[in-house]
């Protein structure tokens, strides 16, 4: 007879755990690898990672001095990675060496991202000040990539929002929504893109930010639109399946592995972007269905965390979690978590409904 393990419930969630972000983080940066718990300091920094790090600690509302601390070291790191045009390197090595470039990939969105999470959110007057200047700089440019974009369109809306009268983040804004583009009209593939990639729900959330916050309806309605039927593909036996390593492209079998713990945390961001624009409680549940992912409920039914140590491990394998523990995946559980802290003040139980 198979026993079937009791449904899993907000107050199941832990609190945000910073050990491990401060195992991977040094006086210079954030350590982007980890064997189990311990930093490989062979593979160095990457923007993308201490970007993360930056808005995860820019939206406790109540920091430690260990977090503030975090805070300033990450800020310092990204005001070095941009050049003076606001063009942004991204891969250091652990001997501070550059090993690229300045250019717009991805990292620059996330620098964008993070900065003006910081910019907007910080409790640290002086950080919100430090990250608004170096935000202006890098929001002059403007990426050809659409998920890069995606990202600088979230840290836009994190100013806009604390500072509607922002002439720059409104800019940058609407530029991140026409690269983006509009949902199609069939309702098996709502999506503007032919494929499922990574940081899908980036682009729909989007979509919703510049809706609501640049007063254009219709904008806002496509916005919902790609998200409710992303999170509906993203449904499996009720439970999340995020879009794994490969994508999902139409008329093509999905499979489920590799899933990655920043997917979930991707989607955790735009359903409560939703609830928040919309002020419909029904975008709690496929919220709740990314934070249980990481308790357990997926596809394989493994808890995705380390309690010991506090780290989020680095994917689903058909096999189970790979039980590194590194920087994105840690960062993704801890930002997950702050999503379940500010839901469970409302709900301690699953909440019920379904998508709007």
């Amino acid at each position: 007879m198979r026993l079937v393990p009791p449904p899993i419930r907000l107050v199941d969630a832990p609190e945000p755990n910073w050990a491990q972000i401060a195992r991977l983080s040094d006086d210079t940066g954030l350590l982007e690898h980890a064997r189990n718990a311990i930093p490989r300091r062979e593979h160095g920094y990457c923007v993308d990672d201490v970007s993360r790090g930056l808005l995860v600690v820019a939206r406790e509302p109540q920091p430690t001095a260990l977090v503030c601390g975090l805070a300033e070291r990450y800020l310092a790191f990204l005001t070095h990675a941009l050049a003076p045009d606001g063009t942004c390197r991204n891969r250091m090595g652990y001997d501070r060496v550059w090993h690229d470039e300045p250019s717009l990939g991805d990292w620059w969105g996330r620098a964008v991202w993070g900065l003006g999470t910081a910019a907007a959110r910080c409790p640290v007057a002086w950080i919100r000040a430090e990250a608004r200047e170096a935000f202006g700089l890098a929001a002059r440019q403007r990426s050809p990539w659409p998920r890069a974009m995606a990202f600088a369109g979230l840290g836009a809306a994190e100013v806009l929002r604390a500072d509607p009268r922002s002439g720059t983040a409104a800019s940058l804004l609407g530029d991140a929504a026409t690269v983006i583009g509009l949902p199609g009209t069939d309702p098996e593939w709502t999506w503007p893109e032919r494929e499922l990639t990574y940081a899908n729900p980036a682009l729909a959330e989007v979509l919703i930010h510049a809706g609501d916050l640049l007063g254009d309806e219709p904008l806002l309605a496509d916005g919902l639109r790609m998200l409710t039927w992303l999170c509906r593909m993203q449904e499996h036996h009720g439970h999340l399946s995020t879009v794994p390593v490969g994508g999902w492209r139409p008329d093509v079998p999905k499979h489920r592995h590799d899933q990655q713990p920043i997917e979930a945390a991707a989607t955790a961001d735009a359903c409560a972007t939703a609830a928040l624009v919309t002020g419909d409680d029904r975008w709690d549940a496929p919220l709740f269905q990314s934070i249980a992912w990481f308790l357990g409920d997926n596809d394989s039914g493994a808890v995705m965390y380390d309690p010991l140590t506090g780290g989020g491990y680095d994917g689903l394998t058909p096999d189970g979690p790979n039980l590194n523990q590194g920087a994105e995946s840690t960062l993704a559980l801890v930002s997950t978590l702050q999503h379940a802290r500010a839901l469970a003040s409302r709900s301690a139980t699953r909440p019920s409904g379904g998508l709007p």
